[in-house]
């Protein structure tokens, strides 16, 4: 336990210092922290100084000038003859932040989000080693090379809700994956409600966890999931009702000044959805946005997801169906999978889930585990490096990222399609890597295939022992049955 703990407090320091290496990093030219950011620490302000969500005054003062030095993108629309402003985003994000924002500005602001971003990596190790029975040290450096990379890194300290959607869906696994008691279906209950109050592009996400959740208990908890269900339903009505009173919308999307013609144009006038489906693969491959070129770890996501399909692995529908939905949601709702923000930004609620997967893969392959570990530092070099760009105004974290020196991103870079410019050269690139992976992903289960079926069944004597079980480190009193060799 005290071995484990300090593994937990590792992980939590690593997260939190690479983290901060990006804390006074440029978002823009004009700006250190811009597009919806500004949008978020000015409700934030207004929580902490005037108690409610009306940012009018602080856009009339331009409270926004410490981080932002140009003129801000006002984003809402005048709700009433008053001159009431509210911001577009769901308020969660701006609650967490008030008090930071109240008494330290905007860099409290995004250290508190560093905070959150560790407490995050802490709670994945946790539900990895406890959950899905990883080995510790393994399952702290897999977290660990992940966290201190791209996107998860880049999402420490920029202000969106990415970070703490990923705690309440890491949060929700860890409580779905064990035991059932009366306080973890409160637990659940508030981690689910959470997810949409930070941003109503989460609810496909709570949807399905909670149906996770329903279906595995339901003939052995049919009462506490009653409650359950009753508490969810009653939650779904207030959101919905508050935002109606609040926002005027059923989403906070009816106060946006880009969707006066109404709240459903965030996703699009004419959405094209066969057009979209090439994101499936753009969002690993994309050279600019695709999560691969900045951390190639993320190349074994797919195989570390079929292998999951293949084994079974206890409990391994919580992973594979929070990487479906959250994935498609990035695929056929979002808007747009390029946009002014960090690359994989519509990922970052469901990569927890990710990276126990491939820690699993690790756990079970030696070649996928150097990959990773490998791939991984990568990554953590193309953060600290574009880092250090943006801090001295040679590059930002929004306008032009991808034109950084880092050499492993501009060979990766070299060989990955544009997707959005996708002429016939990005249709063979994401062939050739569709193939490449496809081939790894074979490769994967073949050889685990052989490995299971050349190991063959060993007597055993009657005896007792203590033995330990590889993979969850953990001493199992095996009663008078131990398999040796002949």
């Amino acid at each position: 336990m005290r071995s484990f703990g300090l593994k937990l407090i590792l992980v939590f320091a690593t997260t939190f210092l690479i983290a901060m290496s990006a804390i006074n990093a440029r978002a823009t030219y004009g700006a250190k922290i811009s597009v919806d950011e500004p949008q978020y620490l000015l409700t934030a302000l207004s929580i902490a100084e005037d108690f409610d969500l009306d940012i009018s005054d602080e856009l009339d003062e331009q409270r926004y000038l410490p981080f932002h030095e140009l003129r801000l993108n006002q984003q809402t629309i005048d709700l009433n003859e008053e001159g009431q402003r509210i911001s577009p985003h769901d308020p969660l994000l701006p609650m967490l932040l008030a008090i930071p924002m109240g008494l330290g500005g905007w860099v409290a602001a995004k250290i508190t989000l560093a905070a959150i971003a560790a407490i995050t990596a802490m709670a994945t190790l946790w539900v990895a080693v406890r959950r899905f029975n990883i080995s510790e040290s393994l399952a702290a450096g897999v977290v660990a090379i992940f966290f201190a990379a791209p996107p998860m890194t880049s999402y420490a300290t920029q202000i969106y809700p990415e970070m703490p959607a990923a705690l309440a869906v890491v949060i929700s696994i860890g409580i779905i994956s064990g035991p059932i008691s009366k306080s973890k279906v409160i637990g659940l209950t508030l981690s689910l409600t959470a997810l949409p109050w930070l941003s109503v592009k989460y609810v496909p996400v709570t949807i399905a966890l909670a149906l996770i959740f329903l279906l595995r208990n339901w003939k052995a908890e049919k009462r506490k999931l009653a409650v359950f269900t009753g508490a969810m339903l009653v939650s779904a009505a207030a959101y919905l009702l508050i935002h109606k009173r609040i926002y005027g919308g059923w989403t906070v999307y009816a106060t946006g000044d880009h969707f006066v013609n109404g709240e459903f144009e965030v996703f699009g006038r004419r959405p094209n959805i066969p057009a979209r489906t090439r994101r499936l693969a753009g969002l690993l491959f994309d050279k600019q946005f695709g999560l691969i070129p900045w951390t190639p770890a993320f190349f074994a996501l797919i195989p570390a997801f079929i292998s999951l399909l293949k084994d079974r692995v206890k409990n391994s529908i919580d992973l594979i169906l929070c990487i479906c939905v959250g994935w498609g949601v990035a695929t056929w709702v979002a808007l747009t999978m390029h946009g002014w923000w960090w690359p994989g930004r519509q990922l970052v609620v469901i990569l927890p889930a990710a990276i126990i997967a491939m820690a699993i893969l690790a756990e079970k392959s030696k070649i996928w585990k150097w990959f990773i570990f490998i791939g991984g530092f990568a990554g953590i070099g193309a953060w600290l490096w574009i880092a250090f760009e943006a801090t001295t105004d040679r590059r930002t974290l929004v306008v032009d990222f991808h034109e950084t020196s880092y050499p492993v991103y501009k060979a990766i870079s070299a060989i990955t399609p544009n997707f959005r410019d996708f002429d016939q050269r990005a249709v063979l690139l994401n062939a050739a890597w569709l193939i490449a992976l496809g081939i790894a992903s074979v490769l994967t289960v073949l050889k685990k295939q052989s490995v299971q079926t050349s190991n063959p069944v060993l007597p055993y004597r009657e005896t007792s022992q203590v033995v330990v079980i590889e993979g969850t480190r953990r001493k199992l009193k095996v009663s008078k049955k131990v398999f040796e060799k002949s």
